[in-house]
């Protein structure tokens, strides 16, 4: 009987891969006898993509545009004809040029590159993590790159970014990649808000990725105007559907013009990985992720581990960067312990400077406390 390593990232510090290494290691160092199964997980948003290849799909290279239009290196991950791509890879925060916020103008159009690539090379589901954007542009430049011709007046393509929807005249869909057409589109998205409005997708993350209250409203009227067209275009009218607004409005695209299902992005995970398969053998789950609070509560990575966990009756321990969360909290969760990196070094910044030796630590730790013969 082992034991499945399942965390997410520690954001700014270690991927959910090097945070697995690290805790295996530490396990290692006081239980070399139990067998240790490293399953990094994510909830859809950065690491989505690692956490893919991880699990064995394959990573496959695509030259695309970030948020701005600058060239980056991307990627999608692909099994059995499955692409899944990460939204956060192209149009995420971390890809913003010195890490300039660029509100009005960000972008979609770098997904639609690598879902476009994806199609070409004959893959019938696209799965697409879509937390982390930069853009609010309702999924405009995801749908440009994959063939929709979005005009102005004088039929001028449509420029890019959430505030040039304003200006947008005409919408034909006529173009998009006929690969579409037999291709099944999943989108992992933990968010229910709507694309507009006091709860929408401008109003609530727009000040997260540099939008002044001007420009807030101003998004929410472009997407609005935006919605309207696509309603008018294609009969379906999705901006008040919950997920509309997530990652500035792509999950409305997302869902009006490519007919995606929205799913939560680590019951996806969890899904395409064959997590319950690997419980089967083990004796214990360890999960985890930078900081354990209230959103972890609110059904993040780590919950639904332990929440798969549970149901296989196999108990699950948490550990993290920094954990808010008492025990009717974790026991409410289905975890039966949490440890915290802050249990062993006060100084928070070497926590995360020093993440990786303080894990081994720590999952020696639990080795010793948890896993003796």
């Amino acid at each position: 009987m082992g034991v499945v390593i399942a965390p997410d990232k520690f954001k700014g510090s270690l991927t959910a891969a090097d945070v697995a290494r690290h805790l295996a290691a530490g396990l290692r160092l006081t239980a070399a006898h139990v067998p240790v199964v490293m399953a990094p997980v994510s909830d859809g948003g950065d690491g989505f993509l690692d956490a893919m290849v991880a699990a064995g799909y394959r990573r496959v290279p695509v030259a695309a545009q970030g948020p701005t239009g600058q060239p980056v290196r991307a990627s999608y991950a692909e099994l059995d004809g499955v692409a899944v791509v990460e939204l956060a890879e192209t149009a995420g925060l971390t890809r913003l040029p010195h890490g300039r916020p660029a509100a009005l103008t960000a972008s979609s159009y770098g997904t639609g590159q690598v879902m476009r690539e994806a199609l070409e090379a004959g893959c019938r589901t696209l799965v697409v993590g879509i937390g982390g954007s930069a853009c609010t542009d309702g999924g405009a430049g995801m749908l440009q790159a994959l063939g929709a011709h979005l005009a102005v007046r004088d039929g001028t393509p449509l420029r890019r970014g959430g505030a040039a929807l304003c200006d947008l005249q005409s919408v034909d869909l006529s173009g998009l990649h006929p690969g579409l057409a037999r291709t099944e589109v999943v989108v992992a998205a933990d968010v229910n808000n709507p694309l507009t409005g006091p709860q929408g997708a401008a109003a609530v993350y727009g000040p997260q990725k540099g939008a002044s209250p001007r420009e807030v409203a101003e998004l929410d009227r472009a997407l609005a105007h935006w919605a309207g067209l696509v309603s008018t275009s294609t009969g379906v009218d999705a901006a008040e559907a919950p997920g509309s607004g997530a990652a500035g409005g792509v999950g409305f695209a997302m869902m009006a013009i490519l007919g995606a299902s929205l799913r939560p992005g680590i019951e996806l995970v969890l899904e395409l990985t064959g997590f319950v398969q690997k419980l089967r053998e083990a004796r214990m789950v360890i999960t985890g992720e930078g900081t354990l609070d209230g959103q972890t509560l609110n059904g993040k990575a780590p919950a639904g581990v332990a929440a798969a966990a549970r149901k296989a009756s196999v108990p699950v321990i948490a550990v993290a960067g920094h954990s808010t969360l008492n025990q009717r909290d974790l026991h409410s969760l289905g975890m039966i312990a949490a440890y915290a990196l802050t249990d062993i070094e006060p100084d928070q910044q070497r926590c995360i400077s020093h993440a990786g030796p303080l894990l081994e630590r720590l999952g020696a730790r639990l080795a010793t406390e948890w896993l003796s013969p």
